[in-house]
């Protein structure tokens, strides 16, 4: 018999390469971070893999507080990661957000990884900022959890970050502290988390040269903001922004200088002369000091470092972030105003709001019948509140970015839930159809429009983060924003046309004048 050396060796080379892998291979759900082995689980029937409660950062508690963040330290053994970690400090806020968390704690620095049980090679990776006012929300909110998303071939994460008055608090001692900039706390949480991201994700099959920040509300700000942040730069790839941009006063971005004066003085009435007796306060008492009357506001600021200048300014000069832009809105973002509206009542506001403008607002918001003053009172209240805003951030990186640029107006009236009455296409409607999460919202009945929306909304969101364009086989086209200025509308039947709110938001750019006395 004649003996085969150069397949017995090369057999014997594939043995021993199956056998130093197979570790790998038999137990597939321990990672190797930078920081140490991670025990993550199986979820969605085993189609994906999760990893949650994963630390990018110290725990920002006692001397640590309102400092940035530092790196998270290594452990020994192998972590258990089927759990989230608490979510960051905070009051209730909004009704309709759930947590999935042990609780609120200043210890809350996680983030979670979910990635296709099948993954192969590097895969796109996905970042979600929460919304939530910079006041509230977590990671473990099950409208965005990560059982679906990934099964569309990208690598999902999802981050909490310091909130309130814990993550946005500035005062004179903290900049001297910090060599002159404080306040953004939490906005570099979402850095650190970032640079954490470019360290570790290769070992969950992630592309470190290809990810997307997304975010909605205040997270649509956040990523906004992170475009123009100098620490954030080439720590991202691409970028969604969904119902939010740092272009209005709904989240100012205010001075440090500002900021130091208020808050030193906010801070003395609390019974704390220095900085170290802010930090020894309990985090509580901290906290329920910060949601009474009269205590300051608590969103980004110019710190001169995070931030040099104001972000509106940044986009001007094209020193954003050049990466493809996909970004938009709902239809109805805000409808207080609409509550019992009629014909004299829109009128009368028009003249109140705008003086000797009120016929010219009329004219691109009518109100000539009681059901017209109620639908233009919904998109001025919307436009007031977010869409406008998203919309001068759209319109200034299509002006400078030098990078593609897709807008999209989300139009599909939810059924109605445990916390919204339905018939409107609400502040945060989107997320549950970016996320495929449709049967996390609470009492809603999804109708075949729904499922079939959120499928081709996921689609279309993870073919941007893939290859910075959103269309993909099966898809309507959805056009890139040029000169004929087309956006897409998402609803039951997906179309595009070009835009036609650009006159009012002419007219709002010229300002809003204050209401007659």
């Amino acid at each position: 018999m004649q003996i085969n050396l150069h397949a017995i060796c090369a057999m014997a080379i594939a043995g021993l390469a199956l056998g130093l892998s197979s570790p790998i291979h038999a137990d597939s759900l321990t990672v190797k971070t930078a920081q140490g082995k991670a025990q993550g689980k199986n979820i969605n029937e085993g189609k994906v893999k999760a990893f949650l409660g994963l630390p990018y950062a110290a725990p920002p508690v006692g001397d640590l507080r309102w400092k940035a963040p530092q790196p998270p330290a290594k452990w020994q053994g192998v972590r258990d990661a089927t759990k989230y970690g608490a979510r960051c400090f905070q009051g209730h806020i909004y009704d309709d957000m759930v947590f999935q968390d042990s609780g609120p704690s200043e210890d809350c620095l996680y983030l979670n990884v979910f990635t296709p049980a099948n993954a192969k090679g590097k895969l796109p990776v996905m970042f979600w900022i929460h919304g939530g006012g910079y006041s509230g929300g977590s990671a473990s909110e099950p409208r965005h959890n990560g059982d679906f998303l990934p099964t569309k071939g990208v690598v999902l994460v999802t981050i909490n970050y310091r909130l309130g008055i814990f993550g946005f608090f500035a005062t004179a001692d903290m900049a001297k502290e910090a060599n002159g900039a404080a306040g953004n706390y939490g906005m570099l949480d979402m850095v650190a988390a970032l640079q954490w991201v470019k360290a570790n994700i290769a070992k969950f099959g992630g592309d470190p040269g290809n990810v997307t920040i997304f975010g909605e509300s205040a997270g649509s700000s956040a990523v906004s903001t992170l475009m123009a942040a100098p620490p954030a730069q080439g720590l991202f790839h691409k970028v969604i922004g969904e119902s939010g941009a740092a272009f209005s006063n709904v989240l100012p971005t205010g001075t440090l200088e500002d900021r130091e004066a208020r808050n030193s003085e906010w801070a003395t009435s609390l019974g704390a002369s220095t900085l170290a007796d802010l930090r020894a306060m309990p985090a509580d008492a901290v906290l329920e000091a910060s949601r009474k009357d009269g205590a300051p506001r608590f969103s980004p600021v110019i710190d001169g470092r995070l931030l040099t200048e104001p972000v509106p300014e940044t986009f001007a000069k094209g020193k954003q972030a050049h990466v493809p832009l996909l970004a938009g809105w709902n239809r109805d973002e805000n409808s207080a105003l609409a509550k019992d509206m009629t014909v004299e009542k829109w009128k009368a506001f028009a003249a109140e709001k705008f003086g000797d403008r009120a016929d010219e607002f009329l004219k691109l918001l009518p109100g000539d019948t009681d059901e017209q003053a109620v639908r233009s009172s919904i998109d001025y209240g919307s436009d007031a509140f977010i869409a406008f805003g998203t919309w001068k951030w759209i319109v200034a990186h299509a002006k400078t970015g030098d990078s593609p640029v897709y807008r999209y107006h989300f139009e599909l009236a939810a059924p109605p839930s445990k916390f919204h009455l339905g018939t409107f296409a609400f502040h945060s409607d989107d997320i549950e159809y970016v996320f495929g999460a449709l049967d996390t919202r609470p009492g809603a009945e999804w109708r075949p429009e729904d499922r079939k929306l959120s499928e081709q909304m996921m689609s279309y969101w993870t073919n941007f983060a893939k290859t910075g364009d959103p269309n993909g086989p099966g898809l309507p086209e959805w056009p890139k924003l040029g000169a004929d200025n087309m956006v897409i509308h998402l609803d039951s039947t997906i179309t595009s046309s070009p835009s036609t709110v650009e006159p009012r938001y002419e007219f709002l750019l010229k300002g809003m004048p204050p209401a007659r006395q």
